[in-house]
């Protein structure tokens, strides 16, 4: 079923054709201080990252994607929470219409500019289908981007793709990248059970949510809105504002690593 942002298939929608997406265990959710618990027996997060494994960037109508290979543990995090290593599949990013929203994660009422989403999966499962059936099956590392005066460099080089990638369908070879060079100093984060933040919306993702945002520039997130969600022969409709509202936490759990 076609699914997006709009009013007529858009979140408050997916429901229908996605059970899911109505189940207990949803993400995004808000983050509130007051509701978080601090674990202290939650380790340190790790990734080894080969940047010969980054093949492609693509638009594919709802957001930017870098893609990874993995075929063998050649990228992957662990640490923190997960029970094991997690293979690193692709990179994507969620982001507002304007600087003042775009995030999916919320933190103490407080929406970021956008929010980076490097996906892995548990390779003791057959593949990443597979995976994204069972409760362990999907790790996803999240990253805040705020809009600040000294924007990270390292954000240049996905940036300086988008002119080849600008229609729904496009995608460019992207060799040699390592997307560890994206991460904030500090290694905190809050974690919980969750979901996939896009139709189906299996509730299978352990979410290990960076504490510290990135600081990118007004210009970079333009950048981003110079997408177009439609196809080179189509009318130019900009990609905007495909980020999920957050879900109700019901009885979840939500720890932090500080």
């Amino acid at each position: 079923y076609p699914w997006g942002y709009d009013g007529d298939n858009g979140p408050d929608q997916w429901h229908k054709n996605y059970p899911f997406a109505k189940g207990r265990h949803q993400s995004p959710i808000e983050i509130n201080n007051k509701e978080v618990h601090y674990d202290s027996s939650l380790l340190p997060w790790f990734a080894s990252y080969d940047p010969g494994a980054a093949k492609t960037i693509l638009n594919n109508g709802k957001t930017c994607r870098v893609v990874f290979d993995d075929s063998f543990d050649r990228s992957v995090l662990r640490g923190g929470p997960l029970p094991g290593v997690y293979r690193l599949r692709q990179l994507h990013f969620h982001w507002g219409s304007s600087d003042d929203h775009g995030s999916e994660h919320v933190v103490n009422g407080v929406r970021y500019a956008g929010e980076l989403h490097l996906l892995h999966w548990n390779p003791k499962y057959s593949n990443y289908l597979d995976a994204k059936r069972r409760t362990d099956g999907i790790a996803v590392l999240a990253i805040f981007l705020q809009v600040g005066d000294t924007p990270k460099p390292e954000m240049k080089r996905i940036l300086e793709e988008i002119n080849a990638i600008k229609t729904k369908g496009k995608n460019a070879p992207f060799p040699n990248f390592d997307p560890s060079i994206l991460f904030p100093k500090s290694h905190d984060y809050w974690t919980y059970h969750g979901s996939v933040t896009t139709p189906p919306c299996e509730e299978c993702v352990t979410w290990i949510i960076l504490r510290e945002p990135i600081i990118v520039s007004s210009d970079q997130m333009a950048k981003l809105r110079s997408l177009s969600r439609n196809a080179e022969n189509e009318p130019n409709h900009p990609l905007v504002d495909n980020w999920r509202p957050t879900q109700p936490r019901y009885f979840r759990m939500v720890s932090a690593s500080f």
